[in-house]
């Protein structure tokens, strides 16, 4: 098997089978590239390596950079999802001006063909890719038909008469429907995180948080208080994660800070990945810390309610 995460082509060896190939940005990973990727594993059957071709940073990031969306998942953040799907390789290409240039017949026979050795490439019903956007699905067919190689095009996956997408999925996480964004996800929203300093508020409430420095473009959820189970170096714990403006600390901007129960170790600097499962509440401001640590009890009910909910 070759690496399950390789960065650029020139850390890429095509095996001597061939690959079964999808490509695309895949931004959240969710139910609806899952589709993708189980048709691409099928397709690929027991003989070719069933690859997935992705983008960092996102296209958009240079076709349209007013208008590039918040990312779903970082490339941090696919990687560690992608990894626990262990008979999937995953080939991260830079997406450069020069690649921008090229056509979808350049691409597929310049890089898809002839660097990645592609036998057969799975797409999704409305993804397109090359300049212009010229790589339909019904223009892959006919150069399929012309070079020689398979094409398989995935429907949508539909729920609420709608199809899955990752805008979709934005736009339900800002607009504070979470548990729809989940469904759509079909998993918890992951955020991954270093450890850095705050102003050690919670520490003195009682209710100690490691404050997550994230990525500048990753989308964070409407503004509340979450449950969540948080990945650490040594293990998981169960914990509630705040996302806002912290109304005793007004300069610091909306900030990321998360609190595990029956957990009080120093991990600065540590990276850390937190999956948001549940919402809790909406951020709201508090006259005293009284008032707060009453609250901030309340939630910690909750969250270990739903929590225990899920194990049993």
């Amino acid at each position: 098997m070759i690496g399950r995460f390789i960065r650029g082509l020139d850390n890429f060896t095509a095996p001597d089978a061939g690959t079964t190939v999808t490509i695309g940005t895949f931004d959240g990973l969710h139910r609806g590239h899952q589709a993708i990727f189980d048709r691409l594993r099928s397709a690929a059957g027991t003989s070719q390596i069933p690859l997935i071709v992705t983008f960092d940073p996102h296209p958009r990031v240079l076709l349209s950079p007013t208008a590039a969306p918040m990312l779903l998942t970082t490339l941090l953040e696919k990687r560690r999802i992608l990894e626990d799907s262990a008979d999937l390789a995953t080939l991260v290409l830079p997406f450069t001006p020069l690649l921008r240039e090229l056509t979808a017949e350049q691409f597929v026979i310049d890089i898809l063909l002839a660097r990645l050795g592609m036998k057969h490439l799975v797409v999704g019903y409305d993804h397109a890719f090359g300049r212009d956007r010229g790589g339909t699905p019904e223009a892959l067919e006919a150069l399929g038909r012309q070079h020689g190689f398979e094409v398989s095009v995935v429907s949508p996956v539909d729920t609420g008469d709608r199809p899955i997408s990752s805008t979709r999925i934005r736009n339900a996480l800002v607009e504070g429907r979470f548990s729809e964004a989940r469904e759509l996800l079909g998993r918890p929203y992951l955020v991954m995180g270093t450890v850095g300093r705050g102003i050690a508020l919670g520490r003195k409430l009682g209710y100690p948080t490691a404050n997550l420095i994230v990525d500048r473009r990753k989308l964070l959820p409407a503004e509340g208080v979450y449950a969540c189970r948080a990945e650490l170096a040594d293990g998981q714990k169960s914990g509630m994660l705040f996302i806002g403006h912290n109304y005793f600390n007004p300069d610091a901007g909306v900030t990321v800070e998360v609190n595990l129960f029956d957990f009080d170790r120093d991990i600065y600097d540590q990276s850390v990945a937190v999956a948001l499962s549940h919402f809790i509440r909406e951020n709201r401001r508090f006259e005293t810390t009284d008032e707060l640590v009453k609250q901030i009890e309340n939630d910690k009910r909750n969250v270990i309610a739903l929590l225990d909910q899920e194990t049993s």
